[in-house]
């Protein structure tokens, strides 16, 4: 019996990735195991944009090759196309593989190769159907690479530049699974705001933008929750926050990677804004999305990258991110201690901020964090909201509202995958607590 068993680490396009990999993979007749030790195939979609991602492929796949040598190993992902770590684990990788190249691995495993629709201009392999992890929340892919080439950041270098799919069809994978009942969507892309589509001809010759995509998206009849990951400052427009503040199917949740709030620093990080035109949306996207109607309703959630440490980065200039912080009070924040990426320009730039120096800027961000994540949760105490629950843990079922905030809560029924009302009784610096609505 054929079997594979994947890894993923990293983002949300990985999973969607490794979602379409599983499914290729039974077209050709391989089944899945949990275990990856007596598996015919194990793949693994990497991360290289930290040190840590990068870390556990080095460590996790020479032990696999080492119990299960049988195994033919394939990596794909971030990391497939490094030299660096194609030399590193040569001896226990079998198959290298760029994810846009996913149709090949047919041949690659002596397969013969399965039937899927035209490859188009993405080479073809999002156009592979995903097996989705879930029954009721799906990542939706709208594109693949990147154009912004942040000195950082390998994603330009090991995903290539920005593509597109067509509106319509993206359109219609959501369709499709809300007529199959997932009660929420999310739109993926590294840049998803930059999309754009030539080839709507089902709609019109024109141009299709972000907002108009999200708008069509919103349109598909149904009741669900759409959501969209992750964003550029540089791309967010008013015609983008009127669209989400428009479409009542979008979810208040705005993911916005600041990562530094010196505007030295952005420069350094070829981030094309400033901090203050950063701040500026912060604001707008308040004003519009927080109506205050006279009846309460939870404020829209944003939430953030950043990157601590970057080079040549003193403390003064770390302080100007430390009051960005206190400024746009965040619900949630991804800190990140620099790590130089093989290939980036900031790779030959001095690493001269010392670890223990990143640590505590970590923390100190950390702090501000908590408070404004507290004050913000504070809101919804007494209140009923809507929350999708999407698994259970330690006695107690977890979801998220439509602003995406985390919510716990004891219950004798099964909850995961149904979406119930929820009165707050009670809130922390990163989460809520509820009870069912009597």
């Amino acid at each position: 019996m054929k079997t594979y068993h994947i890894i993923t680490i990293g983002c949300q396009m990985n999973v969607s990735d490794s979602e379409r990999v599983a499914n290729y993979l039974e077209n050709l007749g391989y089944s899945w195991t949990d275990d990856k030790n007596n598996s015919s195939v194990v793949i693994t979609t990497t991360c290289g944009v930290r040190q840590s991602a990068e870390n556990r492929v080095y460590s996790l796949i020479p032990d696999i090759k080492k119990i299960n040598p049988a195994c033919k190993v394939v990596l794909t992902g971030c990391l497939s196309d490094r030299p660096d770590v194609q030399r590193r684990l040569k001896d226990d990788v079998d198959i290298w593989m760029p994810i846009t190249q996913l149709e090949t691995l047919a041949e690659k495993l002596g397969e013969e190769m399965p039937k899927f629709p035209d490859s188009g201009s993405l080479g073809g392999y999002l156009k592979i159907q995903p097996k989705y992890q879930s029954t009721f929340s799906a990542f939706v892919p709208i594109g693949n690479g990147c154009n912004n080439f942040c000195t950082y950041c390998v994603v330009p270098y090991a995903r290539g530049r920005e593509t597109y799919r067509d509106a319509m069809e993206i359109v219609d994978e959501a369709k499709a699974l809300v007529e199959k009942g997932y009660k929420e969507i999310t739109l993926i892309a590294q840049n998803v705001n930059s999309y754009k589509s030539h080839n709507a001809q089902r709609i019109t010759h024109n141009e299709i933008n972000f907002p108009k995509l999200l708008r069509m998206v919103n349109d598909i009849p149904g009741d669900f929750w759409l959501r969209f990951t992750t964003s550029n400052p540089k791309d967010m427009g008013d015609e983008l926050i009127d669209a989400i503040a428009e479409s009542e199917k979008a979810c208040k949740y705005i993911h916005l990677p600041v990562q530094s709030g010196d505007n030295e620093i952005l420069a350094k990080m070829n981030r094309h804004y400033t901090r203050e035109h950063y701040l500026d949306l912060i604001t707008k996207i308040r004003n519009k999305l927080n109506v205050d109607n006279g009846v309460w309703e939870p404020k829209v959630l944003i939430t953030t990258d950043v990157i601590v440490g970057f080079p040549g980065e003193t403390r003064e200039q770390f302080e100007n991110t430390l009051s960005l912080f206190e400024e746009a009070k965040f619900d949630m924040a991804y800190i990140g201690q620099y790590s130089p990426r093989y290939g980036t320009p900031a790779a030959k730039m001095k690493d001269d901020v010392s670890l223990e120096e990143k640590a505590q800027r970590e923390k100190d961000l950390t702090v501000v964090l908590r408070k404004t994540s507290l004050d913000n949760n504070r809101d919804y105490m007494g209140h009923v909201v809507d929350v999708l629950f999407d698994h259970k843990k330690g006695g107690y079922y977890f979801g998220r509202t439509r602003t995406s905030r985390k919510v716990r809560m004891k219950s004798e029924d099964d909850l995961i995958g149904q979406i119930k009302k929820i009165k707050i009784t009670g809130f922390g610096d990163f989460g809520l607590e509820g009870e069912a609505e009597k």
